[in-house]
């Protein structure tokens, strides 16, 4: 029995798009799509005049071609040039068919020369089809530009296209000011996170600062000294999260400035900032590290990539719960250019359904909050995603079946520096 159509009868619209592309063996560009338009359509055009004329010729030829009414008695006899004679019908008979012939060749010969000539004539419509194309679509390339540099970098750039006002102008200006309302709304966010991180910081650090100041009081009973470390911790946590938190959302946004990184050396940063807690804990930290320096070189923030190891190799210490526990840092150059950061650790068996929680904001593995947990405020890995993210990077998780994860990180690379020209040193004679 055949099975139903649950669609409906209807048919995918991406699915035409991907056959009628198929029958081509590049993908067009929309100048190439106008020119091709515009070829067909002159071609067309030049068909149906052709045939027009080729109408209009036969018409004209049988019209003008015709012989005047001639009575040629029975007697009489005409000789051809090579002799032959012909009675008065024979006669007739032979110029209708000469005429006949010399019209068929006359259309032929037209219409052949006319093809030829629409050969020549289509030719020069696609050269200059093209070149018009290009000429109209400029202020989308100049659009494009645009897009592609406030993407990058700069979002104060404006397309302020000039011209007459027309659909592109209206395109253009539209982008313009959709470009006015990002600008503002990401100086509002950094107004905001400034704010918030003076505001936010303050408070926790005089709390802290009273905390400290009654923890080395000396007479202070014990019952009061537990409950200021408690209260000490405690605080401790917040900064943790506030920062987490103002670090999170500045790491949102592309970064509008990069400079040559050092990938090796920001992990080895990390790491010299780990090994106390990892000694505390038992875990055993191994690093594969390319020498000499500079060896694998990505584009980004010195800050924010050291930051992205630190959280990799301290969420790899803090929830390895296996014993002997192990932590491997690799650093390596990527395949397509660019640099890996590769942190692998023991620990439970994390599900592979679970993978894409881990990178959620205050929580951990099998969905459950992180936000009462000791080991953490639960931000760890959602700022290492929003910082790769904002580097135009990519983070993969694959859990280890002996339990454990490995997580690879993928920079893009370093643009070498433009040199100088050397400067030319003539021959001393």
């Amino acid at each position: 029995m055949a099975s139903a159509d649950t669609s409906g009868g209807r048919t995918d619209h991406s699915d035409r798009i991907d056959i009628r592309e198929s029958l081509l063996p590049f993908r067009p560009t929309l100048r190439i799509r106008l020119t091709m338009f515009y070829g067909g359509m002159f071609l067309l055009a030049g068909l149906i005049m052709v045939l027009v004329m080729y109408l209009f010729v036969d018409q004209a030829f049988g019209s003008a071609t015709q012989f005047p009414p001639i009575s040629i008695g029975a007697n009489v006899q005409v000789h051809l040039s090579d002799g032959t004679p012909l009675t008065g019908d024979q006669l007739r008979h032979y110029l209708d068919a000469y005429q006949r012939a010399h019209t068929d060749a006359a259309l032929h010969l037209l219409v052949w020369k006319s093809l030829a000539a629409l050969l020549a004539l289509l030719i020069l419509a696609v050269f200059f089809g093209y070149a018009m194309a290009g000429r109209v679509l400029s202020p989308l390339g100049r659009i494009t530009r645009t897009a592609r540099q406030v993407a990058s970098s700069d979002l104060h750039r404006r397309i302020e296209l000039d011209g007459p006002d027309d659909e592109l102008k209206e395109l253009a200006d539209t982008f313009d000011d959709m470009l006015d309302r990002l600008d503002r709304a990401f100086e509002s966010q950094q107004k905001f996170v400034a704010n918030a991180s003076h505001e936010l910081r303050t408070p926790l650090a005089i709390n802290r600062t009273l905390l400290e100041v009654q923890l080395s009081d000396p007479a202070a009973p014990p019952e009061l000294t537990q409950l200021g470390k408690t209260l000490l911790a405690t605080n401790e946590r917040s900064e943790q999260l506030v920062e987490g938190l103002l670090l999170l959302a500045r790491s949102d946004n592309e970064l509008t400035e990069r400079k040559p990184v050092d990938l090796a050396e920001v992990a080895r940063q990390a790491l010299e900032q780990t090994r106390g807690d990892a000694a505390a804990r038992g875990v055993r930290i191994r690093s594969a590290l390319p020498e000499p320096a500079g060896e694998v070189m990505v584009s980004g923030n010195g800050v924010l990539l050291e930051r992205v190891a630190l959280n990799l190799i301290q969420n790899a210490v803090k929830y390895n719960l296996a014993q002997d526990g192990w932590v491997d840092v690799q650093v390596h150059s990527a395949v397509n250019g660019g640099g890996e950061l590769v942190v692998v650790n023991s620990g439970p068996v994390v599900p592979g359904y679970d993978i894409e929680n881990i990178f959620e904001p205050f929580r951990r593995g099998k969905g459950r909050e992180r936000t009462r947990s000791d080991k953490g405020v639960g931000l760890g890995l959602s700022i290492v995603r929003s910082v790769v993210r904002a580097h135009n990077g990519a983070i993969e998780a694959v859990p280890r079946a002996e339990g454990g994860l490995l997580i690879r990180v993928r920079i893009p690379a370093a643009k070498a520096p433009t040199l100088p020209p050397a400067p030319v040193r003539g021959a001393i004679g």
